[in-house]
């Protein structure tokens, strides 16, 4: 089974069992609705499969209950696993958008044919997210690339590469 992350759990939440999560999908109504069935994974393990009772988004992270779990003392060895779901439940996306677990690992090459690295995290900013990309050269600090028609040219996920072309200053190449 390719499993998919859709929330980090972070923290327990109250003495009820409940749990807090930051989100990773973009499908929050979808996958955090009552009734639900998710897994929970930690360290690589699977810790058990659930299905959620409540779910309510509070001051940016989500508090969520599960009908399994009435006890903070139940579920406090969830913390710093994740809620996961089978790939096959994803939806199909339109072309060119793609899910952040499909981004992640890709390699990024400039339209110069510079390997600048590995993209290692996906930030939502807003207007458009912002691809933290590890550099090859170790003292190198990591790039941000803007996910926005000018720079990202192309994704090959078939290939695993990104390709790029940076404007002037978006990379510090100095150190």
């Amino acid at each position: 089974m390719k499993e998919v992350r859709i929330a980090r759990i972070v923290n327990t939440f109250g003495v009820r069992g409940q749990i807090k999560v930051i989100s990773e999908t973009d499908f929050e109504e979808e996958r955090f609705k009552v009734g639900q069935k998710v897994s929970v994974v930690k360290d690589d393990q699977l810790l058990d499969e659930v299905t959620i009772a409540s779910s309510q988004l509070h001051k940016g992270t989500y508090i969520m209950g599960f009908e399994e779990y009435h006890n903070i003392n139940q579920i406090e060895h969830f913390k710093g696993g994740w809620l996961v779901i089978d790939g096959k439940e994803q939806q199909a996306l339109p072309e060119d958008e793609f899910y952040q677990h499909q981004i992640v690992g890709l390699n990024v090459v400039t339209t110069e044919g510079k390997d600048l690295g590995t993209i290692k995290e996906i930030l939502s900013l807003g207007s458009n997210d912002v691809w933290v990309v590890k550099r090859r050269e170790a003292k190198k600090k990591d790039a941000l690339i803007p996910y926005i028609e000018d720079v990202v040219k192309e994704v090959d996920l078939t290939k695993g590469e990104v390709l790029v072309e940076l404007m002037e200053g978006l990379i510090d190449d100095e150190d």
